[in-house]
């Protein structure tokens, strides 16, 4: 048995506290800030517009029985629903309008017109007049445009008006209000409406297809000036909606419908607006429309150029990215070793002797055209 003295000692062992809710609150909060977000990430692409009243075909078939007034009371409340406004005839409480109910809403439409046919849902029914209305109140000229009253920018210098419904009515068909001011860019029509307007153009295109195009793509000039407004909910739209017109029209409107106007959005004083539209260059130049962006290529790479050197470095990745995927569409393969060299060389001029240095060891055997001289 063991004796106790005084010259016995004695270890004692403390037992560590176990950490408590606060101290693991404040170790995850300090990790956390310790990674921070990257925000100057790309988002990537919206899934499909879904409709809801008419995703099932009998209701479809529903629609094609019933009498013409009928249709159109059925189109006006969607569209009404898709920018924000409650119904008509509807017979439950509005509920507040978010995006989410505003997506289905223009997925309806694009189902409808899908059935009943384009032209008698956006000509005889009102809905494009009410699109056009909703997005440029003030005309497709003013798009791009400064608030200088003077100004001769943006759009109006390459396009005119001939080919869109007349804007001078400020009443609406449909009864709505265009009286309210969302933003500090002189828009004339709610924020709510304008993000509506766009989900349908997007629609259209998604699940119209080609014969949407002729109606959607003249609007991509709204799409991209919406890219610069206050509110990110109708930034977010308008930059899907920008890319879905630009990804799915026909590669043959290129050069004549969409490359002018995404030149033209680079003149916006809106830094938000000049990178969604040389992210729409870039995606077009990585997409099913590299031949014709090869082919403008003397006219392209001057205007991107200028972008490099942007005071937003946004849009100078931006521009510096959509050098590289629009000079990569040349097909002349002598060249294509050479390109990241010169590009390089564009974006830090410090670096042009190694360009130099490069095209002087490239060996020219095909043909050089003026695509390959840019």
């Amino acid at each position: 048995m063991a004796s106790i003295t005084a010259k016995t000692t004695v270890r004692m062992t403390q037992k560590k506290k176990a950490p408590s809710k606060m101290s693991k609150m404040s170790s995850t909060k300090s990790k956390s800030s310790a990674a921070p977000r990257n925000k100057g990430t790309k988002r990537g692409t919206a899934p499909k517009l879904q409709p809801k009243l008419y995703a099932k075909d009998e209701r479809l078939q529903q629609l094609l029985e019933y009498t013409e007034e009928k249709q159109r009371d059925q189109i006006t409340d969607l569209l009404r629903n898709a920018f924000g406004e409650p119904s008509f005839h509807r017979e439950t409480p509005h509920t507040a309008s978010d995006t989410r109910s505003r997506s289905f809403a223009a997925a309806d439409i694009a189902a409808a017109a899908q059935a009943l046919g384009l032209p008698k849902v956006l000509k005889t029914f009102g809905v494009l007049g009410e699109l056009e209305r909703m997005l440029i109140p003030n005309g497709i000229a003013a798009v791009f445009a400064s608030n200088d009253a003077k100004s001769n920018g943006g759009m109006r210098r390459i396009v005119s008006t001939n080919s869109l419904i007349s804007l001078q009515n400020s009443e609406s068909s449909f009864g709505m209000s265009n009286l309210s001011v969302s933003d500090g860019r002189m828009k004339s029509t709610p924020a709510n409406a304008r993000e509506g307007a766009l989900l349908i153009l997007r629609a259209l295109m998604e699940r119209v297809g080609p014969g949407a195009e002729p109606f959607c793509v003249p609007l991509l000039a709204a799409a991209l000036d919406e890219c610069g407004s206050s509110s990110s909910s109708l930034r977010e739209t308008a930059e899907d909606t920008s890319r879905t017109l630009c990804t799915l029209s026909n590669p043959h409107a290129t050069t004549t419908l969409l490359c002018p106007v995404l030149f033209a959005a680079l003149d916006s004083p809106e830094w938000r607006v000049k990178f969604n539209a040389l992210s729409r260059l870039t995606e077009m130049a990585e997409g099913s429309h590299k031949l014709q962006i090869s082919g403008i290529l003397p006219s392209l790479i001057p205007l991107v150029t200028q972008e490099v050197w942007d005071t937003k470095p946004q849009v100078t990745k931006a521009a510096g990215a959509c050098l590289m995927a629009t000079c990569m569409t040349n097909i002349n393969p002598d060249v294509a070793p050479a390109v990241p060299a010169v590009v390089h060389a564009i974006c830090k001029p410090s670096d042009t002797h190694k360009a130099v240095e490069e095209l002087m060891s490239t060996t020219f055997v095909s043909d050089v055209d003026a695509s390959t001289l840019a």
